[in-house]
């Protein structure tokens, strides 16, 4: 059995990693980490997992975290796992990074985006991009992986396809995404209050979001061409949930039918993308609670424009899900195992 351990198992993402690797049939939880809890039991925190026989919330310790786990997941805000990660490494453990820390290559752009000290540029270099599906080779050889947020996870499923191709202009790209609430975390802020967010929507972050140099990050290393992209996230009164609208402007003499080709045989095999028919209008609610990126492409001939859909769950595959997909690549392990296969509807 695998042992795991979660540093920051009272967060959104921490316990629903809780909740998919209790199931998984080759793991063990063997011990859960938390700043402002030790002691406590999970349950207390989140009577949902009660009675699965869970350690206690201990203190973090990055010799503990070493020697006491096979694998450990940082399901932390930005800064924690760059100073943590790499003493786990060093001593022998694998890590599995949720926060932004080691995702993008330069440290400059870190800061300018994230307004906080980077990594160290030696341990950024080492860590892989867990894009499970476009970078499983790098997966399976890390020690250290960089889990994708989950705005670029919908958003690069949708569009590499269509980057490496080169039939769209790649400095045409503009990208509206909508996220549910869980996405900010499970801090108190007037932003989530019930009574501010209910029955409104509203765009945030407009033209400075972290998110956007990985997105073109990644799209530029997967197409070899410099890509821009303009993204605007919005928040909407649901829990779960991301619904990420593409455009791009066509360089090239295609057809519906020659995308939609392109998708099915760029993801053929793969267990977490599902193509949807062409002019398919996927859903959230689709792929609730599950660790399947749906996506479905129109062209619009009017404006010679792709239209590109993608939704996620964005506590699963855009946090803890793609996080135990990663880990199943890292050991080897079948990919679908401890990941639900039919989503939560209605």
């Amino acid at each position: 059995m695998i042992r795991v351990g979660i540093v920051g198992a009272t967060g959104y993402g921490g316990a629903e990693l809780v909740r998919l690797l209790a199931g998984h049939p080759q793991v063990r939880i063997a011990n859960l980490y938390s700043s402002s809890s030790e002691g406590e039991p999970l349950d207390k925190i989140f009577p949902h997992v009660y009675n699965l026989g869970l350690p206690a919330l201990s203190s973090i310790d990055a010799h503990h975290l070493s020697k006491e786990n096979d694998v450990v997941f940082f399901a932390t805000p930005a800064g924690v796992s760059a100073q943590l990660s790499p003493q786990v490494v060093e001593m022998g453990g694998r890590v599995i990074d949720l926060s932004g820390d080691f995702r993008l290559e330069s440290p400059a752009v870190y800061q300018n985006w994230y307004k906080r000290e980077p990594a160290a540029e030696d341990w950024i270099k080492q860590a892989a991009y867990g894009l499970t599906e476009w970078n499983k080779e790098l997966v399976e050889g890390a020690k250290l992986i960089a889990n994708p947020g989950c705005y670029p996870t919908a958003t690069l499923l949708g569009l590499l396809p269509l980057a490496k191709s080169g039939w769209v202009d790649p400095q045409s790209w503009i990208v509206d995404a909508k996220s549910g609430v869980s996405g900010a975390g499970r801090g108190v802020s007037l932003g989530v209050h019930f009574s501010e967010l209910n029955e409104s929507i509203h765009a945030y972050k407009v033209g400075q979001h972290q998110h956007t140099p990985e997105i073109e990050q990644e799209l530029k290393r997967q197409s070899g061409v410099e890509t821009i992209v303009q993204f605007t996230p919005h928040l909407i009164p649901m829990t779960r949930g991301i619904l990420a609208t593409a455009y791009g402007k066509l360089s090239a003499q295609v057809s519906a039918e020659q995308i939609q080709e392109l998708l099915l045989s760029t993801y053929a095999g793969q267990p977490f993308v599902r193509v949807r028919p062409a002019g398919s209008h996927p859903r959230t609610k689709e792929v609730y609670g599950s660790n399947y990126c749906d996506i479905a492409v129109h062209v619009d001939e009017r404006t010679g424009r792709v239209i590109v859909l993608s939704v996620i769950d964005n506590v699963v595959k855009g946090a803890a899900g793609q996080a135990i997909h990663n880990m199943n690549v890292m050991f080897d392990l079948p990919e679908t195992a401890g990941l639900p296969l039919v989503p939560v509807f209605p």
